[in-house]
């Protein structure tokens, strides 16, 4: 089971680099994150709300069947967030590498 801080930052970059595509609000930014992990309203919403105080994103209403619907767009320190974590990425990777190395010489 994967920690849930590790989780939470997964999933904020997860949000943003689906953001990173286009505007997109709540129900379809679920789908589009289907493929990869599986997440509910209960959990999006709270993070869209971080990362909106955070400055990672801004929010604005646009009408749809009579409806007010919220879209999400990414900013310029949403994409730093983004970048911050590829960067990151080769550090994650050899961790997971030294990891992984220990559990196979335990086999041994």
């Amino acid at each position: 089971m994967l920690d849930p801080q590790m989780k939470r930052g997964l999933l904020e970059t997860c949000i943003l680099s689906a953001l990173s595509r286009g505007d997109s609000y709540g129900y379809q930014i679920i789908k589009d994150l289907s493929g990869c992990i599986e997440i509910s309203e209960s959990t999006l919403y709270p993070i869209l709300r971080r990362l909106e105080a955070a400055g990672c994103l801004t929010v604005y209403s646009v009408e749809h069947n009579s409806r007010l619907r919220k879209f999400y767009h990414i900013t310029l320190a949403g994409r730093r967030q983004i970048a911050e974590f590829l960067e990151s990425w080769n550090e994650i990777a050899a961790m997971y590498e030294f990891i992984k190395e220990g559990v196979s010489h335990d086999k041994a």
